[in-house]
């Protein structure tokens, strides 16, 4: 993302820097048994693709769109036409299709927050069954810390390295079904594989060629289709007895509603979202009733012959042959974003009977069987329908989080997910002064604009001061202002606005790394090292903060101090190679020559073959022997 968490502050061996660069949910446990001819499926595959829009496939609409494998899937299995996700947020939404949990039952209500312990997976079940389970994930919402992997013998979620060797918070969705199809390949067992992939999520590819969004947006719908027709080949003689789900974890909004990306809002814009179940013995069709995600865990079970699992969503194939289990359903969506985000109110919603409510501060009442874009509220010659569909929702969650779900997440997480445009962190104040989004939702659209990586250079610098013009005390908005100030060699600015994110109390060593850069820029390498020391209040034993204070400790002839905190860096991440290559560095302006050598083979020895790099290491190996 464009001026993110991952700071450039280290160039690749330059030893002397320039600069430092929910109870209650009415679940559905009285399903009807699926018929004793049901054929039962061996293994299952769940791809999951990030940000789909459901009107950006083929098989839903879409004559321009490039999704063939999708569109294929489709025509042999069961499309359901209204699909919703519970929350329009990457984690809490792919928690509820694992568990089969609305969010406040599973306890991730937003990105950042981990499910809780004791909540089953379907992972779980499935390796209670014996089979083999694996998971691949292309972005940091669904990091192992979350709470995402129990039950996965295999959770691929570790990402490449960016500028500084900062780990990076997404991959591309190739190098996660690589890893998938290396995993799958040859496996005789049952098995249970769920791929993630990223794309199409913001920013969409080249923001700087010019090109509308909505065009790159189908650009990267077009390489999630490859990678999922990848995965498809990779069954090889498996697909007969595999059954596959691919499905959105929530939409995306250009413009609509006022709204650009997603999670705040939980219109239709950002809700529905395909769904594609096929495999042995599921006939071609399509389901219009409306479904939801919490819907997967407990169909999936029942195509696998697996014992039934308690939750809110019900088995949709069965219901879809003919049973009574959805007749007069309701389906629950939130967001707790614009709460947790920004202190605005949190946003709730239900919908039956062709009618969908959102409790806001501002109730809102669509008929959406009629008025799918939901631009006409009914609420005023409604009122009795919006009392019931609002006790409906409170009784699934009121308006605040309970105090058990009241945690912080660490600082290393708010930065990564900051990073791809997540997590405001304003925090919530009382009930009664809370916004309602919608009357914020020019300030969200412009935050939005900013944290997508959508915006560059000017655009991205007027966004910015205009988001401060009307919020001085956002210290964001400070901070990536300052970064965008770098970038033009405006140093003396960026100072300026480092030291104001700094002030407003950022949990982040960012600003701090900003800062110590400038600093350093101008010659004070003094006060870069007592910046960079002061960001241990917020983010401690930060790698790229102790690998920057051991360069410039040993710069200003400090060399014990500088060992220790490169030695630190290492010890806290082993493939950390740029630190590594600066210790040996370090080493040997101390004068000691073996430790040096024993840190430069460390390296070659940890390198890939084909780094570029390997040249540099091998020739200060050899002057330090």
């Amino acid at each position: 993302m464009t001026l993110s968490g991952n700071v450039r502050v280290l160039a690749w061996f330059l030893c002397v820097v320039p600069w430092l660069g929910t109870v209650g949910c009415g679940r559905a446990a009285d399903q009807a048994a699926p018929a004793a001819t049901q054929v039962r499926a061996d293994n299952l595959l769940l791809i999951t693709i990030d940000t789909l829009r459901a009107d950006a496939v083929g098989a839903y609409g879409a004559a321009a769109a490039r999704t063939p494998a999708l569109d294929t899937l489709a025509g042999r299995g069961v499309r359901f036409d209204r699909a919703f996700a519970p929350t329009p947020i990457t984690l809490p939404s792919h928690a509820s299709l694992l568990t089969g949990l609305y969010p406040p039952g599973h306890g991730a209500r937003h990105n950042g927050m981990a499910m809780r312990g004791d909540v089953p997976t379907l992972a779980a079940v499935c390796e209670k069954a014996g089979f083999a389970t694996a998971a691949f994930v292309s972005a940091f919402p669904l990091d192992r810390r979350f709470g995402l992997s129990r039950g996965f013998g295999t959770y691929g979620d570790r990402f490449p390295r960016g500028p500084g060797m900062r780990a990076l918070n997404e991959r591309p969705g190739s190098a996660t079904v690589d890893e998938a199809i290396g995993w799958l390949v040859g496996r005789a067992t049952r098995f249970f594989l769920w791929v993630h992939l990223f794309e199409p999520h913001a920013p969409y590819g080249n923001p700087r060629d010019g090109r509308p969004a909505r065009e790159r947006y189908a650009d990267e719908v077009a390489e999630a289709d490859r990678q999922v027709a990848r995965l498809l080949d990779a069954l090889g003689p498996a697909r007969e007895s595999t059954l596959v789900v691919a499905a959105g974890d929530h939409g995306e909004a250009f413009g609509e509603h006022g709204e650009i990306g997603h999670s705040i809002f939980v219109y239709d814009t950002t809700l529905r979202t395909p769904l594609i179940i096929a495999g042995p013995g599921i006939a071609p069709r399509v389901i219009a009733e409306p479904v939801s995600l919490v819907d997967v865990a407990p169909t999936v079970v029942t195509r696998l012959g697996l014992p039934r699992v308690d939750a809110d969503g019900i088995d949709l194939i069965t219901a879809s042959s003919g049973t009574s289990a959805a007749q007069g359903r309701a389906i629950y969506a939130e967001s707790f974003a614009p709460l947790l985000d920004f202190g605005w109110s949190s946003l709730r919603s239900a919908r039956r009977g062709g009618w969908k409510y959102i409790a806001a501060p501002r109730p809102e009442l669509y008929e959406i069987d009629r008025d799918a874009g939901e631009l006409t509220d009914r609420r005023g010659d409604q009122p009795a329908r919006a009392t019931e569909l609002d006790a409906l929702v409170s009784r699934i969650s009121g308006p605040d989080l309970p105090p058990e779900q009241r945690t912080s997440m660490d600082p290393e997480a708010e930065r990564r997910l900051r990073a791809l445009g997540y997590a405001g962190g304003s925090g919530s104040g009382p009930g009664s002064s809370r916004a309602d989004p919608k009357d914020r939702r020019e300030l969200a659209a412009r935050l939005a604009r900013v944290t997508s990586g959508e915006l560059t250079g000017q655009p991205l610098r007027r966004e910015l001061e205009a988001i401060l013009a009307e919020d001085r005390s956002n210290p964001q908005a400070h901070m990536r202002l300052a970064f965008a100030l770098v970038e033009s060699d405006e140093c003396p600015a960026a100072e300026r606005h480092f030291s104001r994110a700094i002030a407003l109390g950022l949990r982040s060593a960012d600003p701090y790394l900003g800062l110590a850069g400038c600093q350093g820029r101008r010659g004070d390498r003094a006060g870069a090292v007592k910046t960079l020391e002061a960001s241990e209040r917020v983010e401690q034993d930060n790698p790229v903060v102790l690998a920057n204070l051991g360069i410039l400790l040993s710069e200003l002839g400090a060399h014990d101090r500088a060992l220790a905190a490169l030695g630190r860096a290492v010890a806290i991440d082993g493939d950390f190679h740029e630190a590594r290559f600066n210790l040996a560095i370090a080493y040997a302006t101390a004068g000691r020559r073996a430790h040096a050598a024993r840190e430069a083979q460390t390296l070659l020895e940890r390198l890939p073959p084909d780094a570029p790099q390997r040249s540099e290491v091998q020739r200060l190996l050899a002057a330090v022997r």
